[in-house]
């Protein structure tokens, strides 16, 4: 029987990385793309395939670089001849008071945000609509809807046009590619939160109905369900993740 595939961008840290380990553990082929950190990318093939019995093709590259996208894209097709479903995970953020951000930080985080999963779901998107099946899953975030954070206002910005993207997508590729995209709230042991302090974190999970910060894993086995049988008629649709997040 021929292993399913997915590509997971930004999979070797945090959400991206429990999301590699629920795809492996259903038995698919993984495509993990990263950006920088070779080591820590190689640790984590080894311990995938050594746990489940997978690939692990690892795949270098800035999802906001055209060419290096579609490089990382022919490959997996030369790898593993398909690719069943695509997660856009990988994202930045730059936390500035509004005095202080500037242009071109704004920029790079559009880049890699929103730019980055249009790209990467271009390349994907068109051989899935080949190969007649796929689903496509972003990484959106709750700060995309109705919780602002000033000091994130660029992020912020970048998830509410991923959630656009995700609903324009869903009608391009429509009717053989469904496309969704989750949205988490305040996510625990992610690199991008590991410098808040204890009293924020406090103070943040106050507003939260189950009292505390997700951890990546809760995110990632949303995920996988939206990839999974059980989500066949699911669409165009952005899952909340937060716990009950209110401002």
């Amino acid at each position: 029987m021929v292993k399913k595939v997915v590509l997971i961008t930004g999979g070797s840290k945090g959400i991206g990385l429990e999301t590699v380990n629920a795809f492996a553990k259903a038995n698919y082929n993984i495509v993990l793309n990263y950006a920088h950190d070779d080591e820590t990318a190689k640790r984590v093939k080894v311990k995938i395939e050594s746990k489940y019995s997978v690939i692990v093709l690892l795949s270098k590259a800035d999802v906001s670089n055209k060419e290096e996208v579609h490089n990382m894209v022919e490959n997996a097709f030369k790898t593993f001849g398909r690719i069943d479903v695509l997660v856009n995970n990988a994202g930045i953020a730059i936390d500035q008071t509004f005095e202080d951000k500037s242009d071109l930080e704004f920029r790079k985080i559009l880049d890699v945000n929103l730019i980055g999963p249009f790209l990467v779901s271009k390349e994907v998107g068109t051989k899935m609509q080949e190969q007649g099946y796929g689903k496509i899953i972003n990484v959106a975030s709750a700060n995309g809807i109705d919780t602002p954070y000033p000091e994130g206002l660029d992020y912020d910005a970048s998830k509410a046009g991923l959630i656009s993207l995700t609903k324009n997508l869903a009608t391009v590729f429509a009717p053989i590619i469904q496309v969704n995209a989750v949205a988490p709230g305040w996510v625990a042991n992610t690199e991008m939160n590991q410098e808040l302090d204890d009293e924020f974190i406090k103070q943040e999970s106050k507003k939260i109905l189950l009292g505390r910060f997700a951890e990546p894993k809760e995110i990632a086995s949303v995920i996988y369900f939206l990839a999974t049988e059980a989500a066949t008629y699911i669409n165009s649709t952005v899952i909340r993740i937060d716990g009950g997040l209110y401002i």
